[in-house]
């Protein structure tokens, strides 16, 4: 593995990380009003377009990435909606 895909991974998994504190607090208190619903949308179709292009691209920390990302912003969307 080369310095670049290491590079990615590691970014790829802070990214990553940074949705799921967000994700958990949702869950636990079904309390997302101080949450930007149009912020989340527009978030949640910018990680599907990034997946998207690391899918054309094939490139794996991307597809990894926003693949997961993916599933944890629309989560937070989805919660959003439903109890915002």
């Amino acid at each position: 593995m080369d310095w670049t895909t290491i590079i990615g991974m590691a970014a790829a998994a802070c990214t990553v990380l940074s949705f799921v504190p967000q994700l958990m607090k949702a869950l636990k208190t079904r309390h997302t009003k101080d949450l930007s619903l149009l912020t989340y949308v527009i978030m949640t179709f910018g990680i599907l377009l990034w997946l998207g292009y690391g899918i054309i691209t094939e490139d794996m920390p991307i597809i990894i990435a926003n693949g997961l990302i993916l599933l944890l912003s629309a989560s937070i969307l989805v919660l959003k909606i439903k109890h915002g």
